[in-house]
């Protein structure tokens, strides 16, 4: 049994809803009659308090079948969640692109002598929930029951046999290759989503991940039901695949539940690591598209889950763009010179090198002078780093929000997926708190120059090519008029 900390004020505070949701009437009238400054005060001792934290035991096994089980006990609802993750995502449609996401779209269509109606009607029937995705890294298939083996044994048999024998019905393909080929004629229509789409190609080349994980218009007409079956019998297998417990069980349920839903997946080898791709280098691309916003992506390949630097790049982050309101980006280019509604950077961390992002959508006048001060703002953050306020302060926000990952046993069973996925240390979720709250100035400066060349970033604009205006001149908080003026 391994032990997990993890601050959880979230969901103490949703507790506490609940509570006061069951309170008679006296008891709601006692509460109104309270003052406004008990109630502010009450709030303002919260604020100097440590988050409420408490121990999550997480177990870890394999099963008979060789398929790894990550499980925590939480009996304060009488249901469970359990998810399922194959290393079966886009980066294994090799050149039929779509065929993961179709494949796993196609699960619930059809198994045995039941069609898709009948699946979703059984699983309401039981009260049950079912749900699956398909992303670059992997497949994922969950449930989620109510505890009461009455109910969750059928549905744990339907659910293990939805996911280990589909039938994939010629009619429901024929139908899910409409919905995606209408589906990408729609994105013909979305200049943020071409820029996304051209930037991942631009950034990873021939790799993996370059293509689109929902396929192409080209590809999805071509794919047969032969590929879906093949894929699913070398992908949806025991060995490929780990499992996720959460919920209102004993140690010795999880263990049945898990050899149940292991012993029913075909036999077969996990599948291979995806490849380290090869930086492409600087590069621009420029997408006509007629309106009067432009969409600017700017990327570059960064950083894989487990990398040692990944705590520093994250704090260093939420200071630059991933914070919302208050980070340099936002303060630079939203509030000084109301050039967007927002602008946001992010670190994307998969099996390997994933992408540092920057996005913003600004007036297409403006776009040469927005990106042009974005590159600075970026140029210097990576040269100088934070202020030492400006970590303490991205620190204590840290702190604050980080219960959300574990603010529901859905939330939670995320997590275990994600750490059983990519081989994390069952501690991860507290140890990455810790190292937070260690980091100094220097740490996250060397970090980001470790990882980002603004000299190397792939950029990406959609947009309508015309006559460009200056950059508005910084108006600081509090000029009203100066704000004014510029708009």
């Amino acid at each position: 049994m391994m032990s997990l900390r993890i601050f959880t004020a979230g969901l103490l505070s949703s507790a506490l809803l609940l509570s006061a949701g069951c309170h008679s009437l006296d008891s709601r009238q006692t509460l109104q009659g309270s003052s406004a400054e008990q109630r502010i005060s009450s709030l303002a001792a919260m604020s100097n308090q440590d988050p409420v934290t408490r121990n999550l035991d997480i177990q870890e096994w394999r099963t008979a079948a060789g398929t790894k089980v990550l499980f925590m006990a939480a009996p304060e609802l009488p249901m469970f969640d359990l998810r399922l993750t194959f290393a079966a995502g886009s980066s294994k449609d090799q050149q039929a692109y779509g065929l993961a996401g179709l494949t796993n779209a196609m699960l619930n269509e059809g198994s045995g002598k039941l069609d898709a109606g009948q699946i979703a009607a059984r699983f309401e029937d039981l009260g049950a929930e079912f749900s699956s995705g398909s992303y670059r890294d992997m497949a994922v298939v969950t449930l989620r029951s109510l505890s009461d083996p009455k109910l969750s044994a059928p549905a744990l048999e339907l659910f293990s046999t939805v996911v280990a024998q589909p039938s994939f019905p010629a009619d429901s393909l024929a139908r899910i290759k409409n919905q995606l080929l209408a589906g990408f004629e729609y994105e013909k229509q979305n200049p943020g989503k071409l820029a996304s789409l051209a930037l991942f190609e631009q950034l990873y080349g021939e790799h993996a991940y370059a293509h689109p994980s929902a396929g192409d218009a080209q590809s999805i007409p071509t794919i047969t039901r032969q590929q879906l079956q093949d894929f699913h019998r070398n992908y949806y297998t025991a060995q490929n695949a780990q499992i996720a417990l959460v919920g209102d069980l004993t140690l010795a349920q999880a263990k049945a539940i898990s050899e149940a839903v292991s012993s029913s997946l075909p036999s077969g080898p996990a599948a291979a690591v995806t490849a380290k791709p090869v930086a492409s280098g600087a590069a621009k691309t420029h997408i006509e598209f007629p309106s009067s916003q432009t969409h600017i992506l700017l990327a570059q390949l960064a950083v894989e889950r487990g990398d040692p630097d990944y705590p520093a790049l994250f704090l260093g982050n939420q200071i630059l763009g991933g914070g919302g309101f208050g980070t340099r980006l936002m303060e630079e280019v939203r509030e000084k010179r109301g050039l967007t509604y927002g602008i946001y950077s992010s670190f994307s961390p998969m099996q390997t090198a994933g992408p540092f992002m920057i996005n913003v959508q600004t007036r297409a006048q403006l776009s040469e002078a927005t990106l042009q001060l974005v590159q600075d703002l970026l140029r210097d953050y990576i040269a100088n780093g934070p202020t030492e306020a400006e970590l303490a302060d991205a620190k204590r926000e840290s702190l604050g929000s980080f219960p959300l990952s574990a603010a529901s046993n859905s939330a939670v069973v995320g997590q275990l997926a994600a750490i059983g996925f990519y081989d994390m240390p069952l501690t991860w979720m507290s140890d990455f708190m810790q190292d937070l709250q260690k980091l100094t100035v220097a740490d996250v400066h060397a970090a980001f120059k470790r990882h980002l060349d603004p000299e190397q970033l792939v950029i990406v604009t959609a947009g309508p090519t015309v006559e460009q205006l200056p950059l508005p001149e910084p108006v600081e908080r509090g000029d009203s008029a100066a704000m004014e003026r510029q708009h």
